[in-house]
């Protein structure tokens, strides 16, 4: 599939989206938010920013995404882990939905993806609430007047949250879908109102589509020294593990918070905006985040407030701990001005050990970067995904597998050989817990993750002696500055010495054993890591 190739005519009612109330198209920030308000589907909060919930579900339905199977998908769409629609359920679905939808007020927003504009990605986005279409012209990118007015969309996103599905009458399994169509390039989002749904599913198109072309799609916050667009640092991470909190550096250049592409030049931002966790959010720990609070036209998602004084409350997780919220990337005040760098000169894997075992930092080899890269363990955050409650030790593929439509396999290679033809180093860094497991150690500070990272980044990490690790091969650094030489050896943290030996035994194991079907897949000196 390539970009370009799309029906010229795309009218709605071409589409078969007939008989609606009204259609706003494209409208801006400010009317938005005014049809949002007078809807009843937000609350204008302090500074001008919508207040929002979203209902039972406040993080993404993973096992309601599906893939339509069609002849030019069914040969590489990793089955294993996307569920399969067939052509003719999904003709179904987006038929009655398509009558549901008549007799509706619709929001339509034509916005792109990818700021390397050799790899733009168009996507009109019908969205049933007002605040859905704000939301993606934060998470997106706004073409000018001009670019609209020979604008053609390369996907479509029709969003009914309204609808609920009939699991019986399309052989899915509950009321809400998410249904990705790449030979008609149309996604169907009905049942849910959670808004990251709309962004994730861009992602997984571009998943499809880079890597055809040499580009590496990355689930991961990038950001380049002030004065050197070529000292990139690229952190890979599933939520909650520090992507955004970690890239809003004051003494670095932000690219983006979440998804980029990796070329021949360098990297580019997919997005156009950040969506950062709001949990405990910190003034003093994560000042740029903190004021986007109260900026005109930022959503915040499921934030408990005081009904008079509009003041937020970031403790009060009785909606969700998964609270959020969306704003343009120019809110920060030091985000790039075209959201590109160049090609990585450090990847940092963000993983958040819930089970206290692994160092504050690791330097990886190529070999061991690829293997951790595989697995991409980490712990879900609560409230992230529907059902979970508290950090739940996971492995998710290239730290992004809800979002991949190939195997990863060919998203590894493709690092392999960016990583060797840059010589990016390549580290470890857990955000985790130290001095025992969920429950019993304690999170890792965030003045000491940035005192690792200032170490890494700035390279006076070079001079410190660093040890192998006995349990992973990798290697730790004796001392950094400011920190506590006890917190990079972790077996040193815990009260019973035994019990961090059994806990290390036990990660290694499951290491090993969610290795083992890449093993057939990988390089014999990938493989060797496992060992």
């Amino acid at each position: 599939m390539e970009f370009g190739k799309f029906n010229s005519d795309v009218s709605l009612t071409k589409m078969g989206i007939t008989l609606l109330k009204s259609v706003h198209y494209n409208l801006n920030e400010a009317a938005l938010m005014q049809h949002a308000i007078q809807r009843g589907e937000g609350v204008l909060g302090i500074g001008g920013s919508l207040l929002v919930e979203t209902g039972k579900h406040t993080g993404r339905s993973p096992k309601d995404k599906f893939v339509v199977k069609t002849q030019e998908t069914e040969g590489v769409i990793w089955w294993e882990k996307n569920s399969l629609l067939s052509s003719t359920n999904f003709d179904l679905l987006h038929n009655d939905m398509l009558e549901h939808m008549k007799g509706k007020d619709y929001f339509v927003q034509d916005l792109f993806a990818c700021a390397d504009l050799d790899f733009k990605l168009n996507v009109r986005l019908i969205n049933e609430f007002a605040w859905h279409g704000l939301f993606m012209r934060h998470m997106l990118r706004r073409p000018n007047a001009e670019d609209l007015k020979a604008y053609l969309p390369d996907f479509t996103i029709i969003n009914c949250p309204s609808f609920k599905a009939v699991p019986t009458s399309y052989k899915i399994r509950s009321d809400t879908v998410i249904a990705i169509n790449f030979e008609k390039k149309i996604v169907l989002i009905c049942g849910t109102a959670y808004a990251g749904e709309n962004k994730k599913a861009v992602f997984t198109i571009l998943n499809y589509l880079l890597p055809s072309r040499g580009v590496m799609p990355m689930h991961c916050s990038a950001n380049h020294g002030i004065d050197d667009k070529n000292d990139v640092a690229i952190f890979f991470g599933l939520s909650g593990t520090g992507k955004t909190t970690l890239s809003q550096d004051p003494q670095r250049i932000l690219i983006g918070d979440d998804e980029h592409g990796w070329t021949s030049k360098g990297v580019f931002n997919i997005e156009g905006g950040c969506y950062a966790k709001t949990i405990r959010l910190d003034a003093e720990a994560e000042p740029e985040i903190y004021s986007t609070m109260e900026k005109f036209s930022t959503v915040i998602e499921n934030m408990r407030f005081d009904p008079e004084t509009l003041e937020l409350n970031y403790e009060d997780e009785s909606l969700t701990p998964n609270m959020r919220s969306a704003y343009p990337l120019e809110f920060i005040s030091n985000s790039s001005e075209d959201s590109t760098g160049g090609c990585p000169k450090n990847i940092i894997f963000l993983t958040c050990d819930a089970f206290g075992v692994l160092p504050p930092i690791a330097k990886l080899s190529s070999e061991q970067a690829i293997y951790h890269f595989l697995l991409g363990f980490t712990s879900k955050a609560p409230g992230t995904e529907r059902g979970v409650s508290e950090p739940e030790p996971t492995f998710s593929a290239c730290f992004a597998a809800p979002f991949l439509p190939l195997r990863p396999e060919v998203y590894g290679k493709l690092l392999k050989e960016k990583i060797e033809q840059v010589g990016s180093q390549c580290w470890m860094v857990n955000t985790g817990w130290t001095g025992g497991p969920y429950g019993v150690g304690t999170r890792m500070l965030i003045k000491d993750t940035r005192a690792v990272l200032k170490a890494l980044l700035n390279n006076s990490i070079s001079s410190s002696d660093f040890r192998v690790d006995d349990n992973f091969g990798f290697k730790v650094p004796l001392e950094i500055s400011g920190i506590d030489p006890k917190l990079l050896i972790p077996r040193d943290t815990w009260p019973d010495v035994s019990d961090y030996d059994l806990q290390a035994q036990k990660l290694v194991a499951m290491f090993a054993e969610q290795f083992s079907g890449f093993k057939t897949f990988v390089d014999k000196e990938i493989s060797a890591v496992a060992h």
